[in-house]
C-alpha cells in the first residue's frame, strides 16, 4: 500500500476528528505512546455531529484520565475552528488556571505549520491570549471558569470540561455552583439558541452534579461510558471512512491496556465505593443511600435452610420489549425467617414473552416458592393468565396502592431495612448491581430491582401484619 501524499493527509486531517485528535496527541505529547481504543472513535463520531449540527446537546460522562480532554476540549476545538474559523466558543471548567492550560495547547496546535496546511482558511489574529484568540474571520476560542463572567460574549458552541472538583462535591454550595452558572449566565450566550451546541464531558461526582441537573431539565444525547461495562452496549461510530459497530459486553474494561481490572480494583480499594461508583462507573449514589441507607442492610454468610423457613415468595416486575431502550424484567427471590427477610436470588435480563414465561418457569422451579408475585398490568396480566392454564401455582396478581408512585412504594418498606430485617447475600454474582440500584434510587438509571423488591416487601408486611391482627383478636 503506498504512503499518502500530503494532499490527502491533510484531507483526512480535516475530515476525520479521530485521525486530527491523533496528530494532536503526539503533537502535545512526543514521548508518549497512544493506546488507541474503540472508545475514541466513539467520542470522535459524537463530536463530529456536533460539528454537523446533528447534536445539540451532549453528554460524555468517563472516568479520568482518559484523554476527554484532549480530543474535546483541546482538538475538537482545533478542527472546529480550522473547519470554522468564523464561529465562536467558549470553554469552562473548574478552574482558571485548567482553562487556559487547554487554551494554551489548543492555541499551540493552531499555530503548528502542519495545522495550517490541512486548515488554510485558518489564520489567528495578532490578539492571542492564552484565554482568549481569535480568528482572521472573527471567530476564536474564549477559555473561563465557571462563575466567571461572559458579558458581551457569544458562542455558537459551549465546552464545558470537568465544571466540578471532585473534592468540592459534597458541598452542596459548591457543587450547585456550577448549575446555578449554567442556568444563570452560561446558556443566554449561545448566539442561536436553537441552533448552538452545548457539550458538557465529565466524570459524574454526585447524582446532583452538572449532568444530573440538566438532565432534569431537558433531552441530551447521552453517552456514559464507566470504566468496567455495566450492561450489554452497542454503539454506532460513523466517520468518513464508513460506519462500524462498537459492542461492549457486561463486565468489558473500557480500555484495558491503559487500565487492567487489576489496576481498577486497587483504585476502587483506595478511594471507596462511593467515589469508584460515581467517578469510574457514572453511577452516583447518595452517599449513605437516599431512601435506603448503607448501614441498613444486613448480610448473611447462608440463608436459613428451607425447612426453617416460613415461606418463599418471588416478586416478578415484568417490561413490555427486549429492546436497549426498554426496561429489564426481575425476579427477586425471597425467604420469611423468624421476622426477618433474606434475599436469595436476583434474575435481571431483558426479555421477549415467551423467554419471559420460560424464566418464570425456570426460577419457580429452581427455588419452588410457595407464592409467585406479578403485577397484573402491561405483559404481567398475559404471563398471569397463560402461567395459570399451564398449572402453576400460588399465583398473586398484584395491584400497586392507588396513586403511589415507584419512589412512594419504596418508602412505605423503609422501615423494613432501618429496623434491619432485610438481608442481602454476603456475596452473590447479582450483589453489586442490586445493591447500587437500591441505594441509589430514585436517582438511578434503572429500577426494576426496586420495583421488585417493594411489591415482595408489601407483600411480606400485608400478610404477617394481617396474620398478627388475628392473633391479637383472639387474645394470644
Amino acid at each position: 500500500m503506498s504512503e499518502l501524499t500530503p494532499q490527502e493527509y491533510d484531507f483526512i486531517l480535516r475530515n476525520d476528528l479521530m485521525s486530527f485528535v491523533t496528530r494532536v496527541f503526539y503533537e502535545l505529547n512526543p514521548q508518549a505512546q497512544l493506546v488507541m481504543a474503540a472508545y475514541l472513535e466513539l467520542i470522535a463520531s459524537k463530536l463530529e455531529a456536533c460539528d454537523r449540527g446533528e447534536i445539540k446537546r451532549l453528554i460524555i460522562c468517563m472516568p479520568p484520565r482518559q484523554l476527554k480532554s484532549i480530543c474535546v476540549t483541546v482538538a475538537f476545538s482545533a478542527w472546529y475552528l480550522g473547519r470554522h474559523p468564523e464561529k465562536n466558543i467558549i470553554c469552562a471548567s473548574y478552574g482558571q488556571e485548567l482553562s487556559e492550560k487547554f487554551g494554551r495547547d489548543c492555541r499551540s496546535i493552531m499555530q503548528q505549520p502542519w495545522y495550517q496546511r490541512a486548515f488554510p482558511e485558518t489564520r489567528l489574529s495578532d490578539r492571542q491570549a492564552l484565554h482568549d484568540f481569535v480568528t482572521t474571520k472573527n471567530g476564536g476560542r474564549f477559555s473561563t471558569s465557571v462563575g466567571g463572567v461572559l458579558t458581551g460574549r457569544g458562542a455558537d458552541m459551549i465546552i464545558l470540561d470537568d465544571p466540578l472538583k471532585p473534592q468540592d462535591a459534597l458541598s452542596e454550595s459548591q457543587r450547585t455552583k456550577p448549575n446555578h452558572w449554567y442556568d444563570n449566565t452560561l446558556l443566554s450566550r449561545l448566539n442561536n439558541k436553537d441552533e448552538g451546541v452545548i457539550i458538557l464531558v465529565m466524570q459524574r461526582l454526585h447524582q446532583d452534579d452538572l449532568v444530573g441537573h440538566v438532565l432534569a431539565q431537558g433531552d441530551w444525547d447521552m453517552l456514559s461510558l464507566p470504566a468496567i461495562a455495566i450492561e450489554d452496549e452497542q454503539f454506532t461510530i460513523q466517520n468518513c471512512f464508513g460506519t462500524k459497530q462498537y459492542i461492549r459486553k457486561a463486565g468489558d474494561l473500557l480500555n484495558p491496556a491503559r487500565e487492567s481490572l487489576s489496576s481498577l480494583n486497587t483504585m476502587r480499594a483506595a478511594i471507596g465505593e462511593y467515589d469508584f461508583l460515581s467517578q469510574y462507573q457514572q453511577t452516583p449514589i447518595p452517599q449513605g443511600g437516599s431512601i435506603i441507607k448503607t448501614e441498613w442492610l444486613q448480610c448473611y454468610e447462608s440463608p436459613p435452610t428451607r425447612m426453617e423457613v416460613s415461606q418463599i415468595i418471588q416478586s416478578w416486575d415484568t417490561a413490555f420489549k427486549d429492546t436497549e431502550q426498554s426496561n429489564y424484567c426481575v425476579c427477586t427471590t425471597w425467604a420469611a425467617f423468624k421476622g426477618n427477610y433474606y434475599l436469595l436470588d436476583v434474575l435481571r435480563k431483558r426479555l421477549q414473552y415467551p423467554d419471559l414465561k420460560n424464566a418464570v418457569k425456570e426460577q419457580y422451579g429452581k427455588h419452588r416458592p410457595h407464592k409467585l408475585i406479578i403485577e397484573d398490568k402491561a405483559s404481567g396480566s398475559s404471563l398471569i393468565d397463560d402461567l395459570r392454564r399451564d398449572g402453576i401455582l400460588g399465583i398473586i396478581a398484584h395491584t400497586p396502592p392507588h396513586g403511589m408512585d415507584k419512589r412512594m412504594r419504596l418508602e412505605m418498606q423503609s422501615d423494613l431495612f432501618s429496623d434491619q430485617k432485610i438481608f442481602l447475600p454476603k456475596a452473590a454474582s447479582w450483589l453489586d448491581d442490586y445493591r447500587t440500584e437500591l441505594i441509589g434510587f430514585p436517582g438511578t438509571k434503572y429500577n426494576d430491582q426496586v420495583d421488585s423488591t417493594s411489591q415482595a416487601l408489601e407483600y411480606f408486611k400485608n400478610k404477617y401484619s394481617s396474620t398478627l391482627a388475628i392473633w391479637e383478636k383472639l387474645g394470644r
